[in-house]
């Protein structure tokens, strides 16, 4: 059997079979947040299989063997909760030895912003429930989920300062305090209402209309709307918010 020694363990006492770098597996998980009114929630599937059947766990499964990684988060994402066209981007890979009690599968999370009203995900394949869990109260997950889950957090929050996916979670026209809204609940922290607007109005991608809100109870405040070619404009000039 050939050996394959790399290079730097060629002073080693060892050598390793080269049809051992060929038995490790690869997975997607997919972690789908969702904000909706002041909430950020996550999509969760329970397990109708071992291992850890009936924990909860993020939608994921392993890649086959003729797809590429993209064309199998959106695979993965539909089987197991019937969604489709979410609009999924790599965040990071999970390769510990042990992560998987099966063998070595090494893990690559995938990441989206959603508004949970405007999705009817089911459970399907081997999926045996589909639930939106609030961020505030999450239980005990399978494998490292929990890990995946925490650095796909910090990383949806690094995104929202430099990317237009809160866009996504906003009706066609807003108010200055609903886009507020959603920076602080992703953020996890609380800006002055001044501050905040003084620098928003200047942001030339949004757009104030000749229009306010109808049937509130209290003053209605003027709306805006979203210029998505202004925004891509000023990225590509490298801005960022600065919250």
């Amino acid at each position: 059997m050939k050996t394959y020694q790399p290079r730097l363990l060629q002073d080693d006492l060892y050598s390793i079979p080269i049809d051992e770098f060929f038995k490790s597996a690869f997975s997607v998980d997919c972690v789908i947040f969702g904000y909706h009114e002041c909430e950020l929630k996550i999509l969760l599937i329970q397990r109708g299989t071992e291992p850890y059947e009936n924990y909860w766990a993020l939608p994921g499964d392993l890649v086959y063997p003729n797809e590429d990684l993209d064309t199998a988060a959106s695979r993965i994402l539909n089987d197991l909760t019937t969604l489709t066209n979410i609009p999924i981007k790599q965040v990071k890979t999970f390769g510990k030895v042990d992560r998987h009690p099966l063998g070595r599968v090494i893990t690559i999370a995938y990441l989206a912003l959603v508004e949970p009203a405007d999705l009817a995900p089911h459970a399907s394949s081997w999926a045996s429930q589909t639930q939106w869990h609030s961020m505030n109260d999450i239980p005990q997950l399978a494998f490292d989920h929990r890990e995946i889950l925490d650095v796909s957090l910090e990383e949806l929050k690094t995104r929202i300062l430099q990317e237009d996916i809160w866009h996504r979670v906003l009706p066609e026209k807003f108010t200055l305090t609903q886009f507020q809204e959603v920076f602080e609940t992703i953020l996890g922290k609380a800006f002055d209402k001044g501050n905040f607007r003084k620098k928003v109005v200047k942001y030339k991608f949004l757009r104030k209309l000749a229009e306010a809100q109808t049937n509130v109870s209290h003053r209605p405040s003027l709306l805006y709307t979203f210029d998505a070619n202004r925004f891509q404009e000023m990225k590509a000039n490298g801005f960022s918010f600065d919250f």
